[in-house]
This record gives structure tokens, C-alpha cells and sequence, in this order.
């Protein structure tokens, strides 16, 4: 089918619909509800068999809802109403949620039911349970839906309706009593609101909004106060506890870690190193764990948002170096439970002295990761990538031997759409080998997102791994790879990268793209600077890229 997705942004959710439903064999265009008229001309353009709406934060307009079957995902149960679903599910401590794609009427969320998933929640952040349970939901909920459409079925049969309306969630609403709050409670606040809007309190007598909370399991204090740091969080007493809190944005600021963003207040604040790079034994927050079983070395790091800074490529580097001396043989990156990896930091680019000197910095720390894993010759490496990647974290990934990727992960394996960004990660070397040059040239030019299928099918990544069982297929086939002559691959893998060296050393193809990356961050040509701001500050769409909205080509 012909099918427009009408959506306020390519976010998470719309990026899974879109490439799982164009691999069905669907032809998708996409227009940014950005005004009536617009969404009026794109429709007339496209002639689409069906519109859906995978991310809105207004109505579709009478004009096009009376013409054409619309189809809302809507996440929440059945019956369920209302902007702040998943915020009040995740406040009121829901056990259970869902998706629900019905057809667009006069009023919000309330035409007829075309098809519902349910899901278990979890304790999570709202980002993360919308980047994964929801997305996997409403994937399963608009496949149903489609299939009535094209086959002229009847709606699906209602189940019980146990939703409600709701009303916007505000900050009053949202609101943290740290004198009487339990843990628990301001917990679940932080959780509801993480991602936007965070939730509106103080730290160190100043306003702010609160992002990025986990447990601590040890430290206490004077409820309110901040009691420790560590890296980029801070740690704050609770009546019956502590949480630790990664991010905050400032009035007129943009979202930063907590150290940053208060780093003359912190420098008073206890630091509390944690003391190797072992998981610790209780919960706490540490966002570099290194973890071994049966021989195999796992490397944890997750980072908000898949964002890694200079100093976090830094300690990264020394935790994989740490990893590649211990007594094992395979050492497995498995990146965080939201994110693989997104590359380099844009946020604290942005926020720095010099924008350009910082993105200097931050793409030479991230090469230096990449180096350190091409050059292990002690350990056979595996990137284990559960969740989404983009951009250079994609390419740091294929540094690794093995490439095994969950199925459902979303992978942006390009630059461009940053400004022209030409990119590093030693894509120029890693690539070309995997996919051919004129692969390699279709794939950094594509700008779409791509499946984990796909991937392996383009002989980009190596395996895909199915999702429920991710985790343990992972450690399983690590675990394989001992058993399997691993001696063997080791000297296969020395004799690879000696003949490669002696060809082409990796200093020159990581000078080669570095020599491009100057002429971004410091050229004539800002496209990468107003294209960092933008994304950092969240500029509203003014229009939808041509890449995406297809019908405009016509």
C-alpha cells in the first residue's frame, strides 16, 4: 500500500514503523505536521491508500480525516485519552499498559478501535519504555491494523476498556516533596517525565528540571540534600534513601549532566569513585560496569541517550584496555540498555567554549576507542548491539570482529543528516571490506534508517539475534567462540590487520577522514554548526527533508 505518515517528528517509534513496514514491500512517504495546509497539500500529492500517525501532538484536520481512513497510534489501553498516557501509567504505577491504533474522528483518541498490544511495565524511564515496549507494541498493533485495512476486515473486537481520559500532565503534577516523598515515589516522578519535560524542582538553591534517575542502594543523608558525585551525576537523600540524578537543564539552557551543569557547586560535593571497573554489588548508579562469565569479558556502557562525550570516550578507552588485559579471550561491548552508541556527544559540543574545538576533541577520543579495538590482538571483540545506534557509534561497532544486533534495533549508519558530517570511526577502512565501495557510497548517502535485518543482509553486521532471548544468545555464542579454536582466530585475526597495516597503516585512513572532519568543524561551510544547534535545541520542524517525504520528488 500506498501509506503517509503524518507525524510531529522522526522520532524512535515513527523511524521503527517506517523501516519495518517498507522492508513489508510498503511504499512510505512522510510529511511533519507542521501546518493544516501542509499536511492538505502532501496528502494530494501522495494519494496515499491510508494515513498513519505514529507521533502527533495536535488533530489531523477535518479535511483529512472525512477523506481518508486515518489511522492514530495512541499509546495507551484501550479507552485511554489524552497527551500524557504513558506519564500518568508510569506515575500511578501501572502494571500493565498498552497501544492502541484507532481511527482519527472529531474527537482525540476516541474513534473506532482498530487493533490493541498490551505489554508488563517495568520500572524504567518513559524514554526508555516508549523506545522499546511501545514501539514494540504499537509495531505489532499497526501490522494488525493494516491487515484488516487491506483485506477489508472488520475492526478488531473491543476488549475491556479500563482507559480513561487524562489530562495534561503539569508540573504541579509532577511535583517532588523531598522532605516526605519516599524513594520509590520521586522515582517514579523522575521516570515519568524523563525525556521532556523533566521535572521542575532545584538543586543547590537554583531552578531546574530533573532528568536521568537511579537508585543508590548505601549512601544517605539529610533528605533534599546532595551528598556525593561521581563522573556526571550527583547523589541526593531521600527520607528513605538516595537517588542519583545524570542531567538537568537550566533555565534558558538545554539538557546537561548534573557535574556540568553545576560544576562550581559541585566541586564542594564528596566524590565517591566507585573502585574498579567491576559492577559493583548493589545499585548504584555507574554507567562503565565490566562483568565476566565462563571466560568471557562483558563491557557495559550506558550513556544517556547514546551520547559519548570526550571524557566518556576517554574512560571507555581505559575500561576496554582493562577488559583486553584480564584473563579472558572475548571481550563483548555491550553498549546500554536505550542505546548502543549515537557517537559523539552534540550537548556538551554545543555547550562548550569552542563548539569546534570540542568536536576536534570528542571525534579524536572516539577514534581513539575505535584504534584501541582494532589494535586488540589478545581478544577476539564482539559488539552485542540490544538497542539502537546511529551515526559514528555504528561504525565503532564494525571495529569490533563480530557484529550481532538485536532484532527490532534501529541502526542510522550515516553522518549527513548532521550537517553534512563526513564522519570517522575508520568507516572508510571498516566499510568498503563489509558492503563493496559502491555499497559503502549507498549507505553513508541512504539517511534512512535501516533494520537489523537489512544490516546483515548488506553484510554490514553479522548476525541478527531474536529479541526475547537477546541477552543470553549473546552469552552463549561468546562462550562458543572459546570453544571454537579460539587461538586460531587470534592469529587469523594478527595476520588480518598485519597485512592491512602493511598496505595502508590505520594512521593514515584515520588521517584521511580527520582531514574531512577539520573541514566541518573549522571550514567555511557552518552546515554542521547550525545543524548541532538545531538538534540541541530542539528547533520546531519548519519543513520535512526530501529524503523522507517522497511524494514532494514527484
Amino acid at each position: 500500500m500506498k501509506i503517509l505518515f503524518l507525524t510531529h517528528s522522526f522520532n524512535s517509534l515513527t523511524q521503527r514503523l517506517f523501516a519495518e513496514l517498507t522492508a513489508l514491500g510498503h511504499e512510505i512517504s512522510v510529511e511533519f505536521d507542521i501546518a493544516d495546509s501542509v499536511s492538505e497539500e502532501a496528502v494530494a500529492l501522495f494519494q496515499p491508500d491510508l494515513i498513519l500517525a505514529p507521533f502527533l501532538k495536535r488533530a489531523i484536520p477535518e479535511s483529512i480525516w472525512r477523506q481518508h481512513v486515518c489511522l492514530i497510534v495512541h499509546p495507551g489501553i484501550v479507552g485511554d485519552r489524552g497527551p500524557s498516557s504513558l506519564d500518568w501509567a508510569i506515575q500511578n504505577n501501572e502494571a500493565e499498559w498498552g497501544v492502541t491504533v484507532l481511527q482519527a474522528e472529531a474527537a482525540m483518541d476516541a474513534g473506532p478501535v482498530w487493533a490493541t498490544a498490551t505489554f508488563p511495565m517495568r520500572q524504567a524511564k518513559k524514554a526508555s519504555l516508549y523506545r522499546q515496549e511501545v514501539t514494540d507494541a504499537a509495531l505489532c498493533a499497526v501490522k494488525e491494523a493494516l491487515a484488516r485495512f487491506e483485506h477489508g476486515e472488520p475492526l478488531a473486537e473491543i476488549p475491556e476498556v479500563r482507559g480513561q481520559l487524562r489530562p495534561v500532565m503539569r508540573q504541579a503534577d509532577r511535583a517532588i516533596d523531598w522532605q516526605r516523598d519516599d524513594t520509590q515515589t520521586i522515582l517514579r516522578r523522575l521516570n515519568a517525565a524523563d525525556g521532556f519535560p523533566g521535572v521542575a524542582d532545584s538543586l543547590f538553591g537554583q531552578p531546574c528540571h530533573l532528568y536521568d534517575a537511579w537508585l543508590e542502594a548505601k549512601l544517605c543523608g539529610t533528605p533534599g540534600d546532595v551528598i556525593a558525585r561521581r563522573e556526571t551525576a550527583v547523589c541526593r537523600a531521600t527520607v528513605d534513601g538516595a537517588l542519583w540524578l545524570g542531567h538537568v537543564r537550566r533555565p534558558d539552557g538545554f539538557k546537561l549532566p548534573t557535574t556540568l551543569a553545576f560544576a562550581a557547586e559541585c566541586v564542594a560535593v564528596p566524590e565517591v569513585p566507585l573502585e574498579s571497573w567491576f559492577a559493583a554489588d548493589h545499585a548504584t548508579w555507574q554507567d562503565i560496569r565490566y562483568e565476566e562469565a565462563e571466560g568471557v569479558g562483558f563491557l557495559h556502557f550506558d550513556f544517556y541517550n547514546g551520547a559519548m562525550g570526550t571524557q566518556q570516550c576517554a574512560r571507555l578507552t581505559e575500561a576496554f584496555l582493562f577488559a583486553a588485559q584480564r584473563p579472558t579471550q572475548v571481550i563483548v561491548l555491550m553498549g546500554g540498555r536505550d542505546f548502543w552508541s549515537n557517537g559523539i556527544h552534540l550537548n556538551l559540543i554545543e555547550h562548550a567554549a569552542s563548539p569546534a574545538d570540542e568536536s576536534w576533541a570528542n571525534i579524536n577520543a572516539i577514534d581513539d576507542l575505535a584504534e584501541a579495538i582494532l589494535r586488540c590482538e589478545t581478544h577476539l571483540t564482539v559488539a552485542a548491539i540490544g538497542a539502537n545506534a546511529g551515526a559514528g557509534g555504528c561504525f565503532l561497532a564494525r571495529a569490533c570482529d563480530q557484529v550481532w544486533i538485536r532484532e527490532g534495533a534501529i541502526l542510522n549508519p550515516h553522518y549527513k543528516n548532521m550537517g553534512n558530517l563526513y564522519g570517522s570511526e575508520f568507516w572508510t577502512y571498516l566499510l568498503p571490506q563489509r558492503v563493496g565501495a559502491a555499497g559503502a557510497a549507498a549507505l553513508m548517502q541512504h539517511r534512512l534508517p535501516m533494520t537489523a535485518d537489512e544490516a546483515v543482509r548488506l553484510g554490514f553486521y553479522d548476525a541478527v539475534l531474536p529479541a526475547p532471548t537477546f541477552r543470553v544468545d549473546v552469552a552463549r555464542r561468546a562462550v562458543a567462540l572459546l570453544k571454537d579454536d579460539v587461538r586460531w582466530r587470534l592469529e587469523e585475526k594478527r595476520q588480518a590487520r598485519a597485512a592491512d597495516e602493511a598496505v595502508k597503516p590505520l594512521a593514515v585512513w584515520r588521517a584521511e577522514e580527520l582531514a574531512a572532519m577539520r573541514r566541518n568543524f573549522y571550514g567555511f561551510d557552518p552546515s554542521y554548526h547550525v545543524a548541532r544547534w538545531h538538534f540541541v535545541a530542539k528547533s520546531p520542524q519548519s519543513w520535512t527533508p526530501r529524503h523522507l517525504a517522497r511524494h514532494r520528488l514527484y
